[in-house]
């Protein structure tokens, strides 16, 4: 009877998710259109018109612009089809220095008409402030001053632990150019909100399609604002857009706020901006398949490594100093990424591996924890002769790469290489699971240009491809021999035999 492995079904059910995925994407960019255009449930452009516009922005401390607002620019023949980009002074309110709040509301309306008296006019509120906790002060190491800071006072020690009001400076806009037809029975719930509708005659017509670019607004260009913020630059940046890319943008962007809601940060928000704002869409489609693969990998290299260490039962031909080794560098690495407050994309899996590290090291010395109320007790096990010979050959190898390790700083992985050249034995490693790290290797190596990261980090990810050439070419020098016997008179091929009657040659 054929019985499937667990990877097995691991592996069909991304295959069946990126599938799903796919299609799911193909969904959000591909809107069905009105086949008969004279149908009554055709919905027709209003740009196709040529009606003249404008462009209006006003600035208001509520978004219902109650209690005022003010005209900040104006693009009083404002083409759809042309892309600009204005810099603007913009006043702020009292309220607003105090650590208030300031709204942006866009207007597109008819040219020569006051946007609060047309019927025809489309607008959005967004907010221009934004809440986060200010950056420290930063010192310089060389001179030991504080770098001065490019707007407003430096923040005291009280305002460095609560959030306080930023600006920001970039406002991106995009409206929809193409003349498309809508079918309402196939009318995208996404769009939905953004379709205003009028009827026309017999026709039914929907205004312009607006949309402010919230992907855009980055952390790098948030202004904290302060008592002293009296006028701040505000960049206001156009471009059309296709309606397949706004339908995947309000997707990102709902996305994006989803995971605000669930306790990511603004920092940790705006490396996943970075990801689409930063790229074009072809490398983005990349970036999604490097990022399933990935957790793929990750997963899987998780897997077999626990299963690996779970079954072994003796340190023969495995160097339990490079095991105590990879422990504390994985977790000096965690924590200068969380001190980093790096990505959790990066971060969280780099978690997960110390946790296995500390596991693996307890499984090497066979420590064992009793715990008494509340204060536990380590017992160590005991090593068999094969295990101490496997010690002399791990002593042997550090005492003569020593002085070239401790210098260069090289790590583990030399380490191991040198354990390998003792024993002349590569049967007793883990492969499957060396071999889904390396393939998260290379992918490591296209998300080192894609996610922000510390650079010493990034470094890293193209040491691990040298350190896998190292492995290969282990794996070539020493194949695997499964006829050869072990110390206790067993070959490979003896102990994979299956249990039960013996049958005749």
């Amino acid at each position: 009877m054929w019985k499937t492995s667990f990877t097995t079904l691991i592996v069909g059910v991304f295959v069946v998710y990126v599938l799903h995925t796919c299609w799911v994407m193909y969904g959000i960019v591909y809107t069905k259109p009105c086949e008969n255009p004279k149908f009554e449930n055709c919905l027709k452009p209003y740009l196709s018109g040529k009606t003249r516009l404008q462009l209006s922005i006003y600035t208001a401390l509520r978004p219902n612009a109650e209690g005022g607002h003010t005209l900040i620019h104006k693009e009083e023949d404002f083409d759809v089809e042309s892309k600009f980009e204005r810099i603007v002074n913009v006043s702020l309110p009292k309220k607003t220095r105090k650590n208030g709040t300031l709204y942006a509301m866009v207007f597109v309306h008819q040219a020569g008409m006051s946007p609060w008296q047309d019927p025809r006019q489309v607008h959005l509120v967004t907010q221009l402030t934004t809440y986060m906790i200010p950056k420290p002060l930063e010192v310089s190491l060389i001179s030991g001053e504080e770098a001065p800071k490019s707007h407003g006072k430096a923040p005291t020690q009280v305002t460095l632990d609560r959030p306080v009001s930023h600006w920001r400076s970039r406002l991106t806009l995009n409206v929809v150019s193409e003349d498309f037809v809508f079918d309402r029975d196939f009318l995208p719930s996404d769009v939905h909100r953004y379709l205003k509708v009028f009827q026309n005659g017999k026709k039914m017509v929907y205004l312009p399609l607006l949309f402010v670019d919230e992907l855009s607004n980055r952390v790098k260009d948030l202004m904290e604002i302060n008592s002293t913020s009296i006028e701040l630059p505000l960049t206001i940046s156009y471009d059309t857009i296709s309606l397949g890319k706004l339908r995947f943008w309000i997707h990102m962007q709902d996305a994006v706020y989803s995971l605000q809601q669930f306790g990511f940060t603004e920092k940790d928000a705006d490396e996943i901006k970075g990801i689409f704002v930063d790229t074009n869409l072809y490398l983005l489609a990349l970036t999604f398949f490097v990022a399933a693969f990935h957790l793929l990998f990750d997963f899987l290299a998780f897997k077999n490594d626990i299963s690996f260490w779970k079954q072994k039962k003796s340190m023969v031909g495995m160097s339990s100093k490079a095991v105590l080794w990879r422990c504390f560098s994985t977790i000096v690495i965690f924590m200068y990424l969380f001190d980093e407050q790096t990505s959790l994309l990066v971060l969280i899996p780099a978690g997960i591996g110390s946790l296995i590290e500390v596991w693996k090291v307890k499984k090497a010395f066979k420590i064992q924890i009793i715990w008494k109320a509340v204060r536990p007790t380590f017992i160590f096990g005991k090593s068999d002769e094969s295990e101490r010979r496997t010690e002399e050959y791990d002593t042997l190898a550090m005492k003569y790469l020593s002085y070239l390790l401790y210098p260069m700083c090289i790590g583990g992985a030399v380490y191991v290489s040198s354990i390998i050249l003792s024993t002349s034995s590569v049967a007793h490693l883990p492969w499957k699971a060396f071999m889904y790290k390396a393939f998260n290797t290379f992918i490591d190596d296209i998300f080192a240009f894609i996610i922000t990261m510390p650079t010493s980090h990034r470094l890293a990810c193209f040491r691990d491809d040298v350190v896998f050439l190292v492995y290969l070419y282990q794996r070539w020098l020493y194949p695997v021999d499964k006829t050869r016997m072990n110390e206790y008179g067993l070959s490979y091929d003896e102990e994979e035999k299956p249990k039960g009657k013996a049958h005749e040659d």
